[in-house]
């Protein structure tokens, strides 16, 4: 049943298993994350239409909307499948401006894991990723209360399997000495490469690396080449980068995000391209 997941099977535990590709959440709320969507019974369709194409990993979190994608993963996809894995985050709130405010004291953590609990209509969460305060700036700040904080839930049967998002590979080491760690999700793709070496450290400890903004931060000259590499392979640019990430790394995941079924089937199709050697060579020198 897992070997034709979208990009490939990635086992994570014994009772884990995504596809390599997966459905990022976040665009399905209002502008800047923040509200209801544009289109509702579009944001309903193309959660119903990931599943539909054998995705089985949804990312998300309560701060997106604030709730509103968690309540539309309940009223899209409740019940679940025993076999899709909802992957949530917690770590920060959102101000009544929409502000990102980090929010890391462990009692509120915990209180946070609650509440995804509640408007996902979950007993237990198969994965929860602790949001390092940097985030897209990542420091080497400790992490430790707050992980910790998580992985007592993770004692008590509220959480299965915890995760990371936007840290270093000092915090990584330093998680992993309270529990263990399935995934890290940070930012990377064709022109942000700076996270090359946690990348390669993840694939070789097994570790899940899920890459946000996967289509992120190209210049005018970067996305030229990208171009001229998807017009000889007959694909799309956006293609073309989500399949150069899943060849990069063998533990590599995406979580590329979109309020459009059409977008979504577009991304979708990258799970299946195989981008000959020469034209990851030359995809290779953007971000360089």
């Amino acid at each position: 049943m897992t070997t034709n997941l979208p990009g490939g099977a990635l086992t994570l535990a014994d009772d884990l298993t995504i596809s390599r590709m997966g459905y990022g959440a976040m665009q399905l709320a209002g502008p800047g994350v923040f509200g209801p969507p544009k289109n509702h019974d579009e944001a309903i369709a193309v959660l119903r239409t990931a599943v539909e194409l054998g995705i089985n990993h949804i990312d998300t979190s309560d701060f997106y909307g604030p709730v509103v994608t968690n309540e539309l993963i309940k009223e899209a996809l409740h019940p679940y499948a025993a076999d899709l894995h909802i992957v949530t985050k917690v770590g920060a709130r959102r101000g009544a401006d929409g502000s990102w405010n980090p929010s890391q004291e462990p009692e509120d953590l915990k209180a946070q894991v609650r509440e995804n609990l509640e408007h996902l209509g979950l007993d237990v969460l198969d994965v929860v990723n602790l949001r390092a305060p940097g985030h897209e700036e990542v420091s080497d700040g400790s992490i430790a209360p707050a992980f910790t904080a998580l992985a007592e839930l993770q004692q008590e049967g509220l959480i299965k399997h915890l995760g990371l998002s936007g840290v270093s590979a000092t915090q990584l080491t330093e998680a992993q000495a309270i529990a263990p760690v399935v995934t890290v999700q940070n930012l990377y793709n064709l022109a942000k490469r700076s996270d090359d070496a946690l990348v390669d450290r993840c694939a070789a400890e097994g570790i899940a690396y899920a890459s946000f903004f996967p289509l992120g931060g190209f210049s005018p000259l970067e996305s030229e080449t990208l171009t001229k590499v998807a017009t000889r392979v007959g694909a799309s640019a956006q293609q073309v980068a989500l399949a150069w990430l899943l060849q990069r790394s063998s533990t590599m995941a995406l979580i590329p995000g979109t309020s459009s079924v059409a977008h979504l089937r577009e991304n979708f199709a990258a799970a299946s391209l195989v981008l000959p050697e020469d034209a990851i060579a030359e995809l290779n020198t953007i971000g360089q």
